[in-house]
């Protein structure tokens, strides 16, 4: 589906801005242990962002799968949202109980990731 592939994209970049800042922007502005965090958050960021893309190619391959890879991609994006942009906020903004959103972030990669293996365990497409 072309908009998993369009939000992948848009993400990829968001990710590589966002690092970057991290990596030059962030550097004698805030503790190691934040610059760190901010990394974990890009480094997930990126990744989770490459799935996207994914995504939108195993909807045109797995057709008969197409609303649970849909289903997934949706988690991963939530994932992006709730795990990466927890720790991008909670460095700028020094507020920790965002620490508290950060698992949610992760359980909904989890849970896309598991979505992905189901659809292509269930699919007919060889």
């Amino acid at each position: 589906m072309k908009l998993f592939v369009v939000l992948g994209a848009i993400n990829m970049a968001l990710a590589v801005a966002i690092g970057a800042f991290g990596a030059h922007g962030l550097e004698g502005r805030v503790s190691e242990k934040m610059v760190d965090r901010w990394a974990t958050g890009a480094h997930y960021h990126i990744i989770h962002a490459i799935a996207l893309v994914a995504i939108g190619l195993l909807i045109a391959k797995f057709h008969d799968q197409a609303s649970l890879l849909q289903t997934a991609g949706w988690f991963l994006f939530a994932g992006i949202v709730l795990f990466s942009g927890s720790l991008y906020t909670l460095v700028v903004t020094g507020v920790t109980k965002l620490g508290a959103v950060t698992p949610l972030g992760g359980l909904s990669f989890i849970i896309g990731w598991i979505l992905v293996t189901i659809a292509a365990v269930k699919s007919s497409t060889s």
